[in-house]
């Protein structure tokens, strides 16, 4: 009878030892689950994206044989934000297979000639931004798991990873909105001294490489980059301009071309539809200017508000608890 109560003590600190051993250095159920919900995941979405039948086209396909588009160089800011260097060569396989699917999308890669970022650099930013949303939570959930703390629920490493996905999207947009307003800044001063220019007997084209030859900045560069390939070319100052406004996005340059394509092909008189269009886009851009100085008014008003909620609760706490405890 000793001998069988010793064994059983012996095989009852047996088993607490291997539960011991369970909580300290394995990985609780509720854990495995959530990775495996992440594998299905990831596995799920590699087969929706080799499943779409999307003809990419030949300029892509041509960008993707170039076999210097395939490192980390310097031509593909490899400086971008400070990270996009070894991002790149970590979302590099999945850049490449999205590049063959015809991503990324036609708006977003506008946004990307505004913000002369390269298509490659962007889609390994987002795979790898995806990925580290999905995994990242799920590394966190497994010491929190061994200490008690609960394993964190599968919707936090979908939610993160569909965030890390999305974030390279949202600030490429920005920049491009900030960028565009700038570009529509600087059509307004061109369009001022065209018409300058035009008033003092100048050519349209003449009057067009002066104007943009005085301004300072991305977009006048831009403007100089495009009437230098045209006069290179020997093509139309206009045709230029207003391929480069559909390749931006940016509609007022457009629009500009049209009108200097009246006067340099049917000599139509241009400089008083110049000097409106140039009162027009002031007028455009001083609306933007109140709308913006509005916006920021509020977003100075929203810490007040908080403040004054929280005193609110501060001063209002105790009689509410005073009351329900009397109750």
């Amino acid at each position: 009878m000793k001998h069988l109560e010793h064994a059983r003590i012996v095989g009852g600190h047996g088993t607490e030892h291997a539960a011991e051993a369970w909580a300290v250095g394995g990985i609780s159920p509720a854990v495995l689950t959530a990775l495996a919900g992440a594998g299905v995941g990831i596995g799920l979405c590699l087969i929706v994206l080799g499943a779409r039948t999307r003809r990419p086209k030949l300029a892509t396909l041509l960008a993707v044989a170039d076999p210097t588009n395939h490192r980390p160089a310097e031509h593909l800011d490899s400086g971008w934000d400070g990270y996009s260097g070894w991002v790149l060569r970590l979302g590099l396989p999945a850049a490449r297979a999205m590049l063959r699917r015809g991503l990324p999308t036609a708006n977003i890669a506008a946004d990307l000639r505004v913000a002369e970022r390269p298509p490659v650099v962007h889609l390994a930013t987002t795979t790898v931004l995806g990925l580290a949303g999905l995994v990242i939570p799920a590394l966190i959930a497994v010491p929190l798991a061994v200490a008690g703390a609960g394993a964190l629920p599968l919707w936090v490493c979908v939610g993160m990873a569909v965030l890390g996905f999305l974030a390279p999207d949202v600030q490429v947009r920005q920049v491009a909105r900030r960028r565009r307003v700038e570009f529509r800044r600087a059509i307004g001063t061109v369009v001022d001294l065209t018409a300058i220019a035009l008033a003092g007997g100048a050519g349209v084209e003449q009057a067009l490489t002066d104007a943009a030859a005085i301004g300072t900045g991305w977009a006048h560069d831009k403007i100089r980059t495009a009437l230098d390939a045209a006069a290179v070319t020997r093509s139309d100052p206009w045709a230029v301009l207003g391929r480069l406004g559909v390749d931006l996005g940016v509609d007022e340059l457009s629009e500009l071309a049209a009108t200097l394509l009246l006067a340099g092909t049917e000599g139509a008189r241009v400089r008083a539809s110049l000097t409106t269009k140039a009162a027009s886009l002031r007028a455009h851009h001083q609306t933007d200017d109140e709308a913006a100085a509005g916006a920021a008014t509020e977003r100075m008003s929203l810490p007040i508000i908080v403040l004054f909620a929280a005193y609110l609760v501060f001063i209002g706490y105790p009689a509410l608890t005073h009351v329900l405890n009397s109750l």
